[in-house]
């Protein structure tokens, strides 16, 4: 039995050594968080035991972990009712209160839908019409009715790869963000196109020696944000042009909107807080050396907090947004 512990502990060490959180979600309740890595697992944590006065070690821990896809969870989604994980070329969706009531019976997902994308590296909401949009490998936006898990329709028009999707609902419009450099916005009525941003044309954007994809993108009302090769820059939707641009020096890989600020992540160890005019206000340290996801939970005061996950088996939690509080561990 001595022998299996230290066989085994290497292989787990290494396991946890080369692991990358991708995506995570908060359930509808703000609750539980749901993490992805890359080695296609997700964790479900209770963070009502996290930020309990009794915490410990363990309260940090999962309660919940399983394999959901063969290869990496690169995005994760909240519905009423599901917890969605987009893998390769697959999206599975789980029941938030079997997963809640940690029901391990194998955890069939209530709906798989396979796709032949090679990879599927973000989804998005649109609640006004319970549709699901979703991007990937095949440089495409394809719109998936909840209702039956069908797809109606198919939004063609980028040139490489998809990394990222935002939904403007009062707008019924789709933003796209692509390896090939562009954000189209979208009108999900005539699944037509109605605005291409090459965002590294653009000099104050632009730079070069980066790369000119977009990795990063989200909107609020008329204002877009995105970034990724190209510097992060803050758009108005009407006029089509950046009004500030963010003088960070890594890639961004998620942004958003938070009270009167911008919160952002990417490469580099902390969490940047900026100011609309363009200025960095601070920048927060972070474990990850390299950030890929960072979420609010909006789904519950009592629960609010943020969380930031990336180049590491650690999920940093912040209750406050000037420091971390503690990290959660895969």
């Amino acid at each position: 039995l001595a022998r299996c512990v230290e066989t085994a502990s290497p292989i787990l060490m290494h396991h946890l050594l080369h692991m990358s959180v991708f995506s995570q979600s908060f359930s509808p309740c703000g609750k539980f968080l749901a993490a992805g890595n890359n080695y296609g697992e997700i964790a479900l944590f209770s963070l009502s035991a996290a930020l309990g006065p009794d915490a410990n070690e363990l309260s940090q821990k999962p309660i919940l972990t399983f394999t959901a896809h063969e290869g990496p969870v690169f995005s994760l989604l909240s519905t009423d009712s599901h917890l969605l994980s987009a893998g390769n070329g697959e999206i599975s969706a789980w029941s938030w209160a079997e997963l809640i009531k940690k029901c391990l019976c194998a955890l069939p997902p209530s709906l798989r839908s396979s796709l032949e994308i090679p990879e599927i590296n973000a989804m998005a909401l649109n609640p006004a019409d319970n549709s699901l949009a979703v991007g990937g490998g095949d440089n495409n936006v394809h719109i998936m009715d909840l209702e039956n898990g069908a797809f109606k329709s198919v939004l063609q028009g980028h040139t490489d790869y998809i990394h990222c999707l935002s939904v403007r609902e009062r707008a019924s419009e789709v933003l796209s963000g692509g390896e090939d450099g562009a954000v189209r916005i979208w009108d999900t009525r005539t699944s037509q196109c109605v605005h291409c941003v090459e965002v590294y044309k653009y000099e104050t954007c632009a730079r070069p020696q980066h790369g000119k994809w977009i990795s990063c993108l989200t909107t609020d009302s008329d204002w877009m944000l995105c970034g990724g090769g190209p510097s992060l820059s803050l758009w108005h939707l009407r006029s089509m042009s950046p009004t500030s641009v963010f003088p960070l020096s890594g890639c961004q890989r998620q942004a958003t909107f938070y009270q009167d600020m911008i919160l952002t992540v990417g490469e580099g160890q902390c969490v940047s807080h900026c100011l609309m005019g363009g200025e960095v206000k601070a920048q927060i340290p972070c474990t990850p050396h390299s950030i890929n996801t960072l979420a609010i939970n909006t789904n519950s005061t009592e629960h609010r907090v943020l969380t930031v996950g990336g180049s590491s088996d650690h999920i940093d939690v912040f209750t406050n947004l000037s420091y971390k509080a503690f990290s959660l561990r895969f």
